[in-house]
C-alpha cells in the first residue's frame, strides 16, 4: 500500500493512501485538533454527524477530518471556534 504525507499545523505526518485525515492525525498522536468553547476536539463520533472533527483543508474551513480522505500535500490547520 502507497504512503500518503500531509502538513498539520506545518508538520508533516504520514499515513497509508486511503486513509482519512482523522486517521492520519489519531496515527501520529493526535487526539484533538479543534478549539470549540475553551475545550479540545477531535473525533467523537466518527461518521460526520458531531462535527468535533472539522479542520481547515488547503485553505477550507470546517471539512470533517473523519470523512475526508487524505491526498498527497494536503495543508491541514487546526480550527477554533467559539
Amino acid at each position: 500500500m502507497s504512503t500518503v504525507h500531509i502538513s498539520f499545523d506545518g508538520e508533516q505526518l504520514s499515513g497509508r493512501e486511503g486513509q482519512s485525515i482523522g486517521g492520519i492525525l489519531l496515527a501520529n498522536d493526535y487526539r484533538t485538533w479543534r478549539t470549540a468553547a475553551g475545550s479540545e476536539r477531535g473525533i467523537f463520533c466518527g461518521i460526520g454527524i458531531c462535527q468535533d472533527c472539522v479542520v481547515t483543508v488547503n485553505g477550507v474551513e470546517g471539512v470533517r477530518a473523519c470523512q475526508r480522505t487524505a491526498c498527497e500535500g494536503d495543508a491541514v490547520e487546526r480550527e477554533e471556534r467559539a
